[in-house]
C-alpha cells in the first residue's frame, strides 16, 4: 500500500558539524469546552507551519501529535538563530499569534501553551530506526544505515566528533625530565 518508504533494517542519522536545535511545541485545552478561547490558538499553529511551508526559513521538520487535551510539535531547525529570528518576524504569523493569546487568554488558566527549545550538537545524540520510514532526526536531515562504525549507542553518539587529542608525551616523564 502507500504511504512513506520504509527503510528496512537498523538507521541512524548524523546531524552534521553544527548540530540543529529540537524543538516541543504545543497547547493544552484546560477548558474544552471554551472554543472561543482554544480555537484561534490551534489555528494559528498551523497558519506557522503553512507559511514555514512555503519558505526556508530554517525548519527541516515538523511532526504533530494530537491526543486527549494537549498537542504536541515535534519540530528540528537548523539553528537557535533562525528559530529566534522567525519567533519574532513581525511579517510572520507566530509573533501576532503570540501577542493574541497573550492578550485573549493571559493567565485565565482556559488554554496552556508551551515550547521547549534544545540545542544539539555532535557527541551529544544517539538516535536509531528500525523498519522505519525517515522520522525525527533522521526525517529532518536523512537516513543512514547503521554500520560497523555505528553499530552501539557508544558509537553513535560519539560518531563524527573529533578524537581526543593522543596523551601528551611530556606527561609521560617525571618532574626531573627523566
Amino acid at each position: 500500500m502507500g504511504g512513506p518508504r520504509v527503510f528496512p533494517g537498523r538507521y541512524t542519522a548524523e546531524l552534521g558539524a553544527d548540530g540543529m536545535v529540537v524543538v516541543l511545541i504545543g497547547m493544552r485545552f484546560n477548558h474544552w469546552w471554551r472554543v472561543d478561547k482554544w480555537l484561534f490558538v490551534m489555528l494559528a499553529m498551523f497558519r506557522s507551519l503553512r507559511h514555514l511551508a512555503d519558505r526556508d526559513e530554517g525548519l527541516l521538520a515538523n511532526y504533530t501529535f494530537l491526543g486527549g487535551r494537549t498537542t504536541l510539535m515535534v519540530q528540528y531547525w537548523r539553528s537557535m538563530d533562525e528559530l529566534q529570528k522567525f519567533a519574532s518576524n513581525p511579517d510572520a504569523p507566530h509573533l501576532a499569534a503570540w501577542r493574541r493569546y497573550v492578550r485573549r487568554i493571559g493567565n485565565d488558566g482556559s488554554v496552556g501553551a508551551y515550547h521547549e527549545a534544545y540545542q544539539v550538537r555532535p557527541g551529544g545524540t544517539d538516535v536509531v530506526y528500525v523498519n522505519m520510514p525517515a522520522f525525527g532526526l533522521a526525517g529532518a536531515t536523512a537516513p543512514v544505515k547503521v554500520d560497523a562504525g555505528r553499530n552501539t549507542a557508544r558509537q553513535r553518539v560519539s560518531y563524527g566528533t573529533p578524537e581526543p587529542p593522543p596523551a601528551s608525551r611530556a606527561s609521560e616523564h617525571t618532574e626531573s625530565g627523566v
